[in-house]
């Protein structure tokens, strides 16, 4: 298994990659339980898995992609 530790909260170290989408969003560093109110009321995002699955957060992934692939 990939080493994790340095991505999410020391109390979700220990959880399979499915359970670690479906943990709350505040379980990745740097992610404040404010962070996590402010994004569940903005987006409606609860979950990693909503995080990552976030329409607007792909389009911004997508676009800065091709901002790249553009340059080179």
């Amino acid at each position: 298994m990939a080493d994790i530790s340095k991505h999410v909260d020391k109390s979700y170290e220990q959880l399979s990659f499915e359970q670690l989408a479906d943990a709350p969003v505040d379980a990745l560093q740097g992610v404040s339980k404010g962070d996590a109110e402010l994004l569940e009321k903005a987006f409606h995002i609860k979950t990693i898995r909503d995080l990552a699955e976030n329409k607007y957060f792909r389009w911004a992934q997508g676009i800065v992609h091709l901002a790249h692939t553009k340059k080179a």
